[in-house]
């Protein structure tokens, strides 16, 4: 006993703890026999148990080809060991900034620092391990300074560790080195493994980790004193993104870095330093989805100029091409050489939707109705073969198939007040993209376009790297860096999920990178999967998940086709409030929109960037209630959406001015709507309302409601 009671006095002794600003959360570090451990606590409770840091090495930088395989002899060169704290420094920091484009108009990034220098006597070599504990959770990452036995490493693994008391409840996706386009999951800790088989479907590029999870990861400790818990990642830069490995058993999840075909995880030039790893609690959902936390801990921007920078809401020539009803190729051919094959000579599929006529169309509808821009796909050569073949050379970028006139339908489109949006789809091939960037660029800025939808459909190249890996996001920010340079926006589809670089990065706008609108065309979204996303894809930033599909019914274009989109048309507008998205899509038919003017006038008024976001309510997996104050003005949107269950909610507008009035147009799912039998019912009224109102909303199955508030004048 007095053993024991010494050795938790002197473990106690030698420990270091920080304390979040307002007092409510404790971290906890510790060395255990040269082997570094951190706890969290909140409010006195026990949030992360003891949990390992650090990482593994590869012997002298050499690394033997798709290793994966330690040696006992190869563990002496790891950084996970043999410690003793040498130094400590803390620091604090309360400060608000202005996303260029953001939810609110200022974020606050307000927080205590304990950064701890440890030294492993047996290699003569340091590291810092840096926390930084917020109001709504803890961040920490490792730095590594530069010094004579440290200067080049290469990762074999972060070890990294993540240790819960309890089996919580998990909104969960299986872990893939190139693909978050899974329907999410919602088990207990203890039941991943024998879920996770059945937990996805078939990708473009799949590279699956075996009982291993994505983030941001989504928990809930249930019971009387409910907890929520975000588990994340920040700054994702010059490293791969990480995956969380799962121990069921001890409900412990362990770093899983993403390779390259080597085995390697990172290349590594001192000074350096890993991404945040985040923590974020509270025991009220509302206020995990609106913690900035992961923006917090990415750095200001060093631009000089984001004025071209802006919220913009587009068209687009997509959805036909999704369904099927059109294509993105313009002929029969299946094989096509970008510098020899004379395109105006191949016999035209008849389905090129990218055509002069009808892009005409779509201009003329996105002008009518106040829109900014419009995108087309399939404009430029090269769709014939573009897919499946690991070809390199797959498009150029600059050059466009016989019957889309650039230059006139860039005159007619300025003509009528809309920029076109360029659409760069890579096949993959990121060498290629960088090889042609300037080139592409530079047409952008001959025709004015300011924004470009990148994608990444397929396996990586070069070969042998993933999606998610150093290189490739290397790659990811080298183009946001090259779009900078020639005043572009980019939104990136099937890149890596963002981890707040948009405070870095601002006209890195918006990504893909999860299951969005276009599966609704293939296997399908669950009515629960829009209730999800905010707790974790949205976490670190903006996702273009293309909503505003009126026509959920794909039988509509193919009779006897069972496809359809899982929610009501009122849920669908919702979507464009309780989903953030500065880059912001009506993505259905004109056709669709002309026969719903009245629902559609929701997405012609609703905002794109926003002074203020307040989340009324909020359960991941069930329901979302958003309410946004519009950019610059005094007007308020509201949008609740719901799961498969149906729902009553009562929106209390007490977040309006005191005294004044306000108009209120609701849209709100029919009495007779449902998403399955009855999609398309919906009811619009108009009421004055006053900080006093409160207004109750019945959701059908997979339903919702959106409701535009401006002064009364």
């Amino acid at each position: 006993m007095g053993a024991v009671l010494f050795s938790m006095m002197f473990g106690g002794l030698h420990a270091q703890s920080l304390q979040s600003p307002d007092g409510k959360f404790e971290m906890n570090f510790q060395l255990k026999e040269g082997i570094p451990y951190y706890n969290l606590k909140y409010n006195g409770a026990v949030v992360v148990e003891d949990s390992k840091l650090g990482l593994r090495l590869f012997k002298d930088n050499s690394i033997q080809f798709a290793s994966e395989i330690t040696k006992s002899e190869d563990t002496k060169f790891d950084l996970n060991n043999g410690f003793t704290k040498t130094d400590e420094k803390r620091n604090s920091k309360d400060e608000t900034w202005q996303p260029v484009l953001g939810e609110k108009k200022n974020y606050i990034n307000h927080y205590n620092e304990l950064a701890l220098t440890l030294h492993q006597a047996s290699s003569e070599r340091n590291i810092v391990v840096k926390f930084r504990l917020f109001n709504d959770g803890l961040g920490f990452r490792y730095e590594f300074p530069q010094q004579k036995n440290l200067n080049y490493f290469v990762i074999r693994e972060e070890d990294t560790e993540f240790d819960f008391p309890t089996d919580m409840k998990a909104w969960w996706m299986v872990a893939d080195y190139d693909s978050q386009e899974y329907r999410y999951q919602e088990t207990k800790i203890s039941e991943i493994p024998g879920r996770w088989d059945k937990a996805f479907d078939a990708n473009a590029s799949q590279a699956l980790v075996k009982n291993a999870v994505q983030s941001p990861l989504m928990l809930k400790k249930e019971g009387k004193n409910p907890l929520y818990v975000n588990v994340a990642e920040a700054a994702v830069l010059d490293y791969p993104a990480s995956h969380l490995e799962v121990d069921a058993q001890d409900f412990k999840f362990k770093t899983h870095l993403t390779p390259d075909r080597q085995g390697a995880k990172g290349y590594i030039q001192t000074p350096s330093v890993t991404p945040w790893r985040t923590i974020i609690v509270s025991p009220k959902a509302e206020e995990v989805m609106d913690s900035k936390m992961i923006f917090n801990l990415n750095e200001p921007t060093k631009y000089t100029d984001t004025s071209y920078i802006h919220p913009t809401k587009y068209m687009g020539v997509w959805w036909e091409m999704i369904i099927g009803k059109s294509q993105w190729a313009y002929s029969t051919a299946e094989n096509v050489h970008l510098d020899t094959t004379d395109f105006s000579k191949l016999t035209p599929n008849g389905k090129h939707a990218a055509n002069n006529t009808k892009v005409k169309e779509y201009i003329d509808f996105a002008a009518e109705n106040g829109f900014q821009g419009l995108l087309i796909e399939g404009w430029n050569i090269g769709w014939e073969d573009w897919f499946g073949h690991s070809k390199e050379y797959v498009f150029d970028f600059i050059t466009p198939y016989p019957d889309f006139d650039i230059k006139m339908l860039n005159e007619y489109a300025h003509s009528k007040g809309i920029k076109l949006i360029m659409h760069h789809e890579t096949s993959g091939s990121a060498t290629n993209y960088e090889r042609w960037s300037d080139k592409a660029f530079q047409l952008m800025n001959k025709y004015g376009y300011d924004a470009v939808k990148t994608g990444y459909v397929g396996d990586i190249i070069p070969r042998g790297e993933h999606h998610y890996s150093q290189w490739t996001i290397n790659h990811f920010y080298r183009i946001a860096e090259k779009a900078n340079e020639y005043k572009i926006m980019v939104n990136s589809h099937e890149s890596v999920r963002p981890t707040g670089e948009s405070r870095t990065y601002p006209n890195y706008v918006s990504a893909e990178a999860a299951r969005g609108t276009e599966y609704e065309a293939f296997a399908g979204n669950n009515p629960d999967h829009q209730t999800i996303l905010p707790f974790t894809r949205w976490m670190g930033g903006s996702m273009d998940y293309t909503p505003g599909i009126f026509q959920t019914k794909l039988d509509y274009y193919f009779p006897g086709d069972k496809r359809f989109v899982k929610t009501t048309l009122a849920k669908q507008l919702a979507l464009y409030v309780t989903m953030y998205m500065p880059l912001q899509m009506a993505a259905d038919l004109p056709e669709n929109y002309k026969k719903h003017m009245d629902a559609f006038q929701f997405i012609k008024d609703v905002a794109a960037d926003w002074d203020d976001t307040k989340i009324l309510s909020a359960e991941p997996g069930d329901y979302v209630i958003t309410a946004r104050k519009a950019k610059g003005t005094e007007d308020w949107f509201v949008g609740g959406i719901t799961d498969e269950n149906k729902r009553d909610y009562t929106v209390d507008f007490s977040f309006l001015n005191k005294g004044e009035k306000y108009e209120a147009t609701i849209y709100e799912d029919g009495k007779d709507a449902d998403y399955i039998n009855n999609p398309q019912s919906y009811n619009i009224y108009k009421k004055q309302i006053t900080s006093k109102s409160k207004i109750n909303f019945k959701m059908v199955r997979s339903g919702g409601f959106a409701v535009s508030v401006k002064p009364v004048k």
